[in-house]
């Protein structure tokens, strides 16, 4: 099917309470990966393109591999911009064809962000295409290298004066509201504890913070540096049983999806098994000189690991697949 607008699925994951994977794509083995594992599923997807990825694909080129790889599949896709940090980043994916965007303003001073999320809302709603925005910073893990004890190994949460810190960077309830109203924003990446970067999923999530945000806003909240959350309750307990209890407040995605989190975005998880994948067949053939055959474990380990989190968010089972026309064996002969 053709391209999805993001507010359709969003819509649909906050009324049956699952949430949609947001995973980014980096190459056209990202875009086979993300879209064959939603079909596999029966799941909606997002596909995210940051301008990273734009710069290193090109702009036209990702659009025309995702939208391919949409069209080739039975389940609602979104092309989204992932952090597009201007203005004009923007206004271009709007004009390339990608069917939801992305401002992040976070950096910049709160009226400032409001500004420039509430001018390109207006170029985009005239088009039919909805704009994420963010609200809070989500921090990256190297920002907290100094606070980070020397054996530091991502098998446990940062230390609690680092989790102080993400607490003072997260979104305000009391902006919300103001935020949200002033720009027409139609959902809001607000900071509520994740962490950019983090290598093993034991970050956790501040509920509390999430039912505030909830309160003052309707619209569908998006979940950044989501690689490193801890995914389930049973995750926690096991964290738990290892002495490192959860101080009051905080909980893990499943926790966080019942409270009303809709869009999850994966990055690092998905990269990670795409290199673990690609590693594991090299050192079975490092003599290999069909680089297909290095690449093609690399997309099948990310396709797996995007299926677990699809299954995770309960968006699996949510789209009827529609059987495909098999293909005529053998060809009719036309009138003499």
């Amino acid at each position: 099917m053709s391209l999805e607008i993001g507010t359709v699925v969003l819509k649909e994951g906050l009324e049956k309470r699952y949430a949609v994977g947001a995973f980014n794509a980096n190459s056209a083995e990202y875009v086979q990966a993300i879209t064959q594992a939603a079909e596999e599923e029966g799941s909606p997807v997002i596909v995210q393109i940051s301008p990273g990825a734009t710069r290193y694909l090109g702009l036209e080129l990702a659009v025309a591999i995702v939208k391919t790889a949409a069209e080739m599949v039975s389940i609602p896709a979104v092309l989204h911009l992932d952090h597009g940090v201007t203005y004009e980043q923007n206004i271009n994916a709007l004009k390339a064809g990608f069917t939801s965007l992305m401002y992040d303003g976070s950096e910049l001073p709160l009226e400032e962000n409001i500004k420039i999320t509430a001018s390109i809302v207006k170029e985009a709603h005239l088009r039919g295409v909805p704009v994420e925005a963010e609200l809070g910073k989500i921090p990256k893990i190297e920002e907290f290298e100094d606070m980070l004890p020397a054996d530091y190994d991502y098998s446990y949460p940062p230390p609690q004066d680092i989790q102080e810190k993400v607490i003072e960077l997260m979104a305000k309830p009391e902006d919300v509201e103001r935020f949200v109203e002033q720009t027409g924003c139609d959902s809001l990446a607000a900071a509520i504890g994740s962490i950019h970067g983090m290598k093993n999923d034991v970050q956790p999530l501040y509920l509390k913070r999430l039912r505030e945000i909830r309160q003052r806003t309707d619209i569908p909240i998006v979940c950044h540096g989501s690689s490193g959350v801890i995914r389930t309750r049973r995750d926690v307990e096991e964290l738990e049983a290892r002495g490192y209890k959860l101080s009051e407040g905080w909980g893990c995605m499943e926790d966080a999806i019942k409270e009303g989190l809709v869009k999850i975005n994966i990055a690092t998880a998905v990269s990670m098994s795409f290199l673990r994948g690609m590693k594991e067949a090299w050192n079975k053939n490092p003599n290999e000189k069909d680089s297909r055959k290095i690449t093609s474990p690399g997309r099948d380990a990310m396709k797996e690991t995007i299926k677990g989190y699809m299954r995770l968010f309960g968006s699996s089972g949510q789209i009827a697949i529609t059987p495909k026309t098999e293909e005529l064996e053998e060809v009719t002969e036309g009138p003499e």
